[in-house]
């Protein structure tokens, strides 16, 4: 089983932008039948349908990078 987590994170920090990270991802999956299967599995698991898991992750991806921040903008909270 590919590493799908770290994959998905990596992509994200290089790119900086949803549009060019997804059209990356969907480029790897095509190329990658294992890395898809492990997608399909991991979007099941997680409830998201393939079309939008990845956009819905790169969401989350960046609501906990923003929630870092605020912390340390914020260190008496």
């Amino acid at each position: 089983m590919t590493d799908l987590i770290n994959i998905m994170d990596s992509i994200i920090r290089r790119h900086r932008s949803i549009d060019v990270a997804e059209s990356e991802f969907k480029k790897m999956l095509y190329d990658d039948e294992i890395l898809h299967q492990d997608y399909k599995e991991w979007c099941r698991r997680e409830g998201f349908t393939e079309r939008k898991g990845f956009i819905e992750y790169c969401h989350a991806y960046i609501d906990r990078e923003e929630s870092l921040w605020d912390v340390l903008d914020n260190p008496d909270e």
